[in-house]
C-alpha cells in the first residue's frame, strides 16, 4: 500500500526538522554546558570575634568550616575581628545594609531585633535533632514580648571565681561568700600587699562581674516580666559592699581597667581574685606561667540572697535580613550546634553547650583534665547550667537590657559609688533614673 502524496510531504517536512535539529546540536551542547559550569557557587560570610583559645579559631576556621563548605557546596568565610570591636563592625553593615550573612556577638544583641530575621526554624530544628535547649539561650534570644527570637545560640560561657589558693590558704580564707572575699581580701592585701580584682570599668568583665554581685544580694535591673527594678534595698547593699571591697582590699587600677586587664593581674601574680571565665588559666597553662598552677576556680560567691553567676559570655548568632543567603545560615547554624561536643574540646572547655544533650561526657572531660594542675581543676563546671544566668535575669533580655549594658551604666554605677564620686544613695538614684528613662523609650516602641 503506497502513501499518498500529502503523506509523503508530511514525511519529508518532518525529516528536514529532525536533520536540522541534529545539525544544531552540536553547536549547542558547548553553550548549554558552559551555562550549567557557569551556576555561581554559593557564598557564606560569618563575622566573630577572635577567640580567647587560638586552638578553637584553628578548629573552626580551618576544619570545620572547610568540611561545611564542601559537603554544602559553599565558599565560607569568616572574618575574625577583636571583642570590642564587633559592635562598631555591626553598625557600619547596618548602615549599608550589606556585609556578613551572620555575625556573632558576645552578649544578647537584643537591640538589633528589627534588622535580624526570625531565627524560630533554627530553634525548632535543633530542637527536632538534639532536643530542647537550656533556658539560658531562649532567654538571651528570645523577646516574649514581640515573640520574636533576635538570635541564636549554640554555647556560653560561665563565669567563676578564680583565686590564688596559696595565699587564701595563708590568711585561713576560703572565697566561699562575698563576705569571704572581703575579710580574706582585707587580710591578704595586708599582710602581702596583692589586691582583689574586680573591675568597676567600662568593659565586658566588670560588666558580667558586677551583675553577678547584684544578683548575690538580691538586686536586679528588672523584674521577671520586664519592668525596671534597678533601684531597692538590695541594690543599695550591693554598692554600699562594693565600695567596702574596693578601700579595703582594691587599687584604683580597676577603673581604666580592659576586658584582659583581670587576666594579665593574675598571671603575674599581682593578684589575689579576680571573675573571669577561664582564659586566665588556660593562659598560664599554654604559656608554662608558673604562677597558673596556683589558680583554683570555684563557683559564684554566695551572697545574702543567691549564689549565682551571670554568664562570662553569651555566644549569640543573628541572621541580617539583608544577608544574601539566610538558607544557608539557618542550616550552618544547625550544624554548627551539632558540632558542640567539638567545639567544646576545641575552646578547651571555654564554650559550654546550650544543647547539652550533645556533649554527653561533659562531666567526665572536666573531672580528669591532663592539662590541669590539679588534673580536676574544672570539675566546678559540672553544675555550671544551675548556676549560670543570663544578662538581664530574672527576666528575658530585652532591647532596654541590651541598650543598658552598651552604655555601661552598671559599671559607671558601682565605680561612682566605690570611688566616692557619688555617694551610693546618689549613685543608685542617678543611674536608676537613667534605665527607667531607657525602659520607657524601649516601651513605647513595643519591645518590653
Amino acid at each position: 500500500m503506497t502513501k499518498s502524496s500529502s503523506d509523503q510531504s508530511a514525511s519529508r517536512r518532518r525529516f528536514i526538522k529532525q536533520a536540522g535539529a541534529m545539525a544544531l546540536t552540536p553547536a549547542l551542547a558547548p553553550q548549554l554546558m558552559g551555562t550549567a559550569q557557569a551556576a555561581p557557587r554559593k557564598s557564606l560570610k560569618i563575622m566573630q570575634w577572635n577567640h580567647f583559645v587560638p586552638a578553637f579559631d584553628e578548629w573552626f576556621n580551618k576544619v570545620f568550616i572547610k568540611q561545611w563548605g564542601e559537603k554544602n557546596d559553599t565558599d565560607v568565610v569568616v572574618t575574625n575581628v577583636a571583642m570590642t570591636s564587633i559592635e562598631s563592625r555591626a553598625a557600619a553593615e547596618l548602615a549599608k545594609k550589606q556585609g556578613h550573612d551572620l555575625c556573632m556577638f558576645l552578649s544578647p544583641p537584643a537591640s538589633y531585633e528589627d534588622y535580624v530575621i526570625d531565627h524560630r526554624d533554627v530553634y525548632a530544628e535543633c530542637e527536632r535533632k538534639y532536643g530542647k535547649p537550656l533556658d539560658i539561650a531562649t532567654r538571651s534570644t528570645y523577646n516574649p514580648v514581640t515573640k520574636k527570637y533576635y538570635g541564636f545560640s549554640d554555647s556560653y560561657v560561665p563565669d567563676p571565681v578564680n583565686y590564688r589558693k596559696d595565699l587564701w590558704d595563708d590568711v585561713g580564707v576560703t572565697p566561699s561568700s562575698w563576705q569571704d572575699i572581703l575579710d580574706g581580701g582585707r587580710k591578704i592585701k595586708k599582710k602581702h600587699g596583692i589586691p582583689v580584682g574586680i573591675g568597676m570599668s567600662n568593659e565586658l568583665d566588670s560588666s558580667m562581674a558586677l551583675r553577678s554581685l547584684l544578683t548575690a544580694f538580691g538586686a536586679s535591673e528588672q523584674t521577671a516580666d520586664g519592668r525596671p527594678s534597678l533601684k531597692s534595698a538590695a541594690a543599695l547593699d550591693a554598692l554600699k559592699y562594693a565600695k567596702a571591697l574596693y578601700t579595703e582590699t582594691m587599687t584604683d587600677e580597676i577603673f581604666s581597667w580592659d576586658a584582659s586587664s583581670n587576666n594579665r593581674l593574675m598571671l603575674a601574680g599581682k593578684g589575689s581574685l579576680t571573675l573571669n571565665a577561664i582564659s586566665i588559666t588556660r593562659t598560664g597553662e599554654s604559656e608554662k606561667i608558673s604562677i597558673a598552677d596556683k589558680i583554683l576556680l570555684k563557683m559564684p560567691a554566695q551572697g545574702p540572697a543567691a549564689q549565682l553567676g551571670v554568664m562570662h559570655l553569651m555566644n549569640a548568632y543573628v541572621i541580617w535580613k539583608f544577608a544574601k543567603n539566610i538558607d544557608g545560615a539557618k542550616k550552618f547554624l544547625v550544624d554548627l550546634a551539632g558540632e558542640s561536643r567539638n567545639a567544646f574540646l576545641a575552646s578547651g572547655f571555654y564554650n559550654f553547650p546550650t544543647f547539652p544533650q550533645l556533649v554527653p561526657d561533659l562531666e567526665k572531660l572536666i573531672s580528669n583534665d591532663p592539662k590541669g594542675t590539679p588534673p580536676d581543676k574544672y570539675k566546678i563546671f559540672s553544675d555550671a547550667a544551675k548556676w549560670t544566668v543570663n544578662v538581664g535575669y530574672p527576666g528575658y533580655s530585652n532591647p532596654a537590657i541590651d541598650e543598658i549594658w552598651k552604655s555601661w551604666l552598671i559599671p559607671r554605677m558601682f565605680a561612682d559609688a566605690a570611688s566616692g564620686r557619688l555617694t551610693p544613695e546618689a549613685s543608685l538614684d542617678l543611674y536608676s533614673a537613667e534605665s527607667i528613662k531607657i525602659f520607657d523609650k524601649w516601651r513605647k516602641l513595643g519591645k518590653v
